[in-house]
């Protein structure tokens, strides 16, 4: 505790506060970023993630993953799947067009680190209230010495995922995950500056439909507008990228969007696929498909 060996670079006694971090995770390859999410962030380019909320199966998650969108937001805040659900669904294509992301439940050690050992490489935190929160978030998600992550067997660095990449998994990681904080609260807004400015957070969320549930003013309304210009502002003087729905694909300075889900995608898609021939099914007098009298009465 109070003296170091002969050749230690940390002497004297024991201080966590003062520890001078090792090489031994250096990245000597200096590799290239190998997440293409994270090079079309850093070139300030538009990044959309189809949200995955309701189905666990790895077929319709591959259908997505490859249905062009740049991430999957698998959606882990309001849905009941459990991880090993996640974990079959991202086994399924790892290297599908879209990568793996998750929106997990809160900022939390066990939640973001389940997330980011099956393999993400976008993590979304939802309902980030404070600068603490927001430091914590960075912690989980990453390794020593950004962050907290700690180290373990896991899924990501299966050859299969992300084993293989230029430099190594663990040497690498941190600088190639997109970590996105959202803004979903007054509180949240006040601390937005400081949020952004967090080393290691890639972007801020404003989160369109909480900011209205947490603030009680509606969408467009002055006070409401006042807190997205708010967040707007704090992630761009951090230097940092701005998310927001894809319904503000065309605000000025978001460059990184939520899309719909796989079930708004399937309507979508059945809707293009069929033209004038979606919903015309025919009309039986009898049986369980037969118009109901009152249903006919309101088409009139």
């Amino acid at each position: 505790m109070s003296a170091a060996p002969a050749g230690a670079v940390n002497q004297g006694p024991l201080d966590p506060t003062k520890w001078k971090y090792g090489p031994a995770f250096d990245d000597a390859s200096n590799a290239g970023i190998w997440n293409p999410v994270m090079i079309k962030m850093m070139k300030g380019e538009k990044v959309t993630g189809g949200t995955v909320l309701s189905t666990d199966t790895p077929e319709t998650y591959c259908a997505m993953a490859n249905a062009g969108y740049d991430f999957i937001w698998t959606e882990m805040q309001h849905s009941a799947r459990d991880w090993d659900a996640v974990s079959r669904m991202w086994r399924a294509c790892p290297h599908a067009k879209a990568v793996p992301g998750v929106r997990v439940a809160y900022t939390d050690e066990r939640e973001i680190q389940h997330a980011m050992d099956l393999g993400a490489l976008v993590i979304i935190v939802p309902t980030v209230r404070s600068i603490a929160e927001g430091t914590a978030a960075r912690d989980w998600t990453m390794y020593p010495p950004l962050g907290k992550r700690s180290l373990g067997a896991a899924q990501a660095t299966d050859p299969l995922f992300w084993g293989n990449v230029p430099g190594g998994y663990r040497n690498t990681i941190n600088k190639n995950v997109v970590l996105i904080e959202m803004i979903e609260t007054v509180e949240g807004v006040n601390d937005a500056p400081q949020i952004a400015a967090i080393p290691g957070v890639t972007a801020v969320f404003a989160a369109s439909g909480d900011l209205g549930n947490f603030s009680g003013y509606k969408m467009g309304t002055p006070d409401y507008e006042r807190l997205i210009n708010i967040v707007h502002d704090a992630a761009l003087g951090a230097g940092k990228r701005l998310c927001g729905p894809i319904l503000w694909r065309d605000r000025p300075d978001f460059t990184c969007f939520q899309a719909g889900t796989e079930v708004q995608a399937i309507g979508r898609g059945v809707a293009d696929e069929l033209g004038p021939l979606k919903d015309t099914q025919g009309k039986p007098t009898v049986g369980p498909y037969a118009v109901k009298k009152e249903d006919a009465a309101g088409q009139h």
